[in-house]
């Protein structure tokens, strides 16, 4: 085909000019009909090549809008489940608070202690990082 378009551009080009010579005209040779089949399979593997890249940006393309918002709503749901143990071993913690340094009551207390602090650090955390998003 692009033989073609430049045979008749450049007879287009002539006759405009004027030259009134006639262009020589131009025959393709004729294609090949048989095509060797590791050559085809070579095609065919480049071009599925292509259409499979050509497949993966456009897919990143469209996907890459909500990965911004998607973040920011893993955190927040993250966070949420983090703060839950919080809510369940608050209580306990109160209840036990006058046990902290000895008591009936001190390994219940340290343990409610520790499950507190770390579940409301990650909780608080990934809430930060979510608002910082």
């Amino acid at each position: 085909m692009g033989m073609g378009l430049r045979v008749a551009g450049r007879m287009a080009g002539q006759r405009i000019a004027g030259s009134g010579v006639s262009a020589p005209v131009v025959v393709a040779a004729p294609l090949r009909t048989s095509v060797d089949p590791a050559v085809r399979g070579r095609n065919a593997a480049q071009t599925m090549r292509n259409v499979s890249r050509a497949t993966q940006q456009g897919a990143g393309g469209f996907w890459r809008s909500f990965r911004r918002a998607g973040g920011i709503v893993w955190l927040q749901v993250t966070g949420c489940f983090f703060l839950l143990p919080v809510a369940a071993f608050s209580p306990v913690l109160w209840r036990t608070r006058l046990s902290w340094a000895q008591g009936p009551d001190h390994r219940t207390f340290v343990s409610s202690a520790i499950v507190v602090t770390v579940f409301f650090y990650l909780g608080v955390t990934s809430f930060w990082r979510a608002g910082r998003k």
